[in-house]
């Protein structure tokens, strides 16, 4: 097992065991260390949810309200009619079957894949590549739509994508550790609102069981709500 760095260490000892109001628990993240580098903050959720049950399975994405501080490289599957609008909206590439076609040659640089419903045929040849990767458009997650301009500025601006895991734990990113640290309670707020906006009908007993935050080389500080 790899041994934890003396930063990481340190830090450890600034978090407190019990989970804290989430305010607090954002002013404990910022006192710990920065890097070298502008660490992303992540908000982690543990959910009372059974990935099995189709009905349970949560997928979306959110605009958080002071962004995450990364932009994103973002394609459109798009026709004839919509090319102009989506590169206009800041799509790195924007097309269809020749789009496709680079993607199975290997063109992969891109963090979101966005389409129009009518070209989900096209694009569903990707199924193979682009699925496992998590970057298939999908109406959950808010990249398939009639409305390609739109959901390329915001993917392009940093739309959070979430999907929970087989283990119930949902994931994003809400920002910079140069963020202040109202901007991160608002951002996670946001995002915590949302989750519990969406609770499946079916999912029975205590909904949100734990989370916690943590920026990339940080410990985690546990979050009560």
């Amino acid at each position: 097992m790899p041994r934890q760095g003396k930063a990481y260490q340190a830090d450890s000892r600034k978090a407190p065991t019990d989970p804290q109001p989430l305010a607090a628990a954002v002013q404990t993240l910022k006192q710990f260390k920065a890097r070298k580098f502008d660490m992303s903050v992540e908000l982690v959720m543990h959910l009372g949810i059974d990935d099995k049950q189709a009905d349970q399975q949560l997928r979306g994405a959110i605009s958080l309200p002071h962004g995450i501080g990364q932009s994103k490289r973002v394609i459109a599957f798009v026709g004839p009619e919509k090319l102009d609008d989506a590169m206009g909206a800041g799509a790195i590439k924007a097309g269809g079957e020749e789009l496709v076609k680079e993607i199975e040659e290997g063109f992969m640089d891109f963090d979101v894949a966005v389409a129009e419903p009518a070209m989900m045929r096209v694009a569903a040849r990707l199924g193979r590549v682009l699925g496992p990767k998590g970057l298939m458009p999908s109406p959950k997650a808010g990249t398939v739509t009639n409305d390609v301009a739109t959901a390329v500025k915001e993917h392009t601006a940093g739309k959070v994508q979430y999907r929970n895991d087989k283990f119930g734990n949902v994931a994003a990113a809400i920002g910079k550790f140069s963020f202040d640290a109202d901007q991160l309670a608002e951002n996670a707020q946001a995002f915590i609102d949302h989750i519990h906006k969406i609770k499946p009908a079916s999912a029975k007993g205590q909904y949100v069981k734990n989370a916690a935050i943590s920026a990339t080389m940080t410990p985690s500080v546990l979050v009560a709500l």
